[in-house]
């Protein structure tokens, strides 16, 4: 599943340079008054890549706070 999480980190990242290249192309050659709006898509997708990259990281505190939980409790146990 980590594997999967990094593969979409940064396939948004890819989708958000592309899209942004790409518009910006299409409105230098036939006016950024038809294109404009086109950018709301690159500013969605690199909104999706930080969101996930702070999950990520959200995520893993997450697991190392239980993990320490886990550890914790089991020195008590004992």
């Amino acid at each position: 599943m980590e594997r999967y999480n990094q593969i979409m980190l940064y396939f948004w990242l890819l989708v958000g340079v592309f899209a942004l290249v790409a518009v910006t192309y299409f409105g230098s050659i036939e006016g950024f008054a038809k294109w404009a709006y086109y950018y709301i898509f690159a500013v969605l997708a690199f909104l999706m890549f930080f969101m996930r990259r702070y999950m990520i990281r959200r995520m893993k505190k997450h697991m190392e706070y239980l993990q320490e939980q886990e550890k914790n409790a089991k020195s008590k146990n004992n």
